[in-house]
């Protein structure tokens, strides 16, 4: 089948963030003398927003340090959005190969819009985008298919004609549900056993340029 638009996941997938991510969740939990989290206790913790992220990291159910915290770790991630981030080797190539075959793109992350935006306007990729949407786009995030759902139909494109590209199981499930093809990416922040159920796993974004650009999808 014809691919004619693909929906990438941003953290894990498209960037390396997580020693920024890490910056930013230690720099909230010294405001609250917490003890400091190390990039692999973090890694566990992204993938269903920024709220969730707080929540778990401070190990509190009161909305006012969630608040507190969310703004701390908000503040700090958008000063420092990326110091140490970094597009994933193959990336930047991947993007330009499927521009030039007019292949239609969108992020889809749980992360903020704005903090969506601004990461890959920073790293200079924001314009091969279409779409760049976060967990406070739409009514739903990941895994729900709503997102997908809604994109599609912003791109005027199908779920037979469309990938979803991710590291976690929030992203292959989405797709699963919305009735676009998976491919799961190896290299990011969730565990292996979360792409189970993807159409395809990739090793790297050259392998993953590969099966978009040349040999389809099946």
């Amino acid at each position: 089948m014809t691919c004619r638009a693909v929906i990438f996941d941003l953290d894990g997938t498209l960037v390396d963030s997580l020693e920024d991510l890490t910056a930013a969740v230690n720099s909230m939990l010294s405001a609250f003398s917490r003890p400091l989290l190390s990039a692999e206790a973090v890694r566990k913790l992204v993938g269903k927003g920024a709220r969730n992220l707080v929540q778990r990291a401070l190990s509190t159910e009161s909305p006012e340090e969630i608040e507190q915290g969310l703004d701390l770790f908000t503040g700090y991630n958008t000063d420092h959005i990326a110091d140490a981030s970094r597009l994933y080797p193959g990336v930047r190539q991947l993007l330009e190969q499927l521009a030039s075959g007019n292949v239609r793109m969108a992020v889809i992350s749980n992360k903020n819009e704005n903090l969506s935006k601004r990461i890959l306007e920073v790293l200079q990729v924001a314009v091969f985008f279409d779409i760049i949407a976060g967990g406070d786009t739409f009514a739903e995030m990941k895994p729900s298919p709503l997102p997908l759902v809604n994109v599609m139909e912003a791109l005027g494109v199908s779920a037979a004609e469309t990938v979803m590209v991710g590291d976690s199981v929030n992203d292959i499930q989405a797709g699963n549900r919305a009735g676009v093809r998976t491919i799961g990416c190896n290299w990011g922040f969730g565990d292996s056993c979360e792409l189970d159920d993807a159409t395809l796993q990739v090793s790297s974004c050259y392998e993953l340029e590969s099966i978009l650009t040349r040999n389809g999808v099946a």
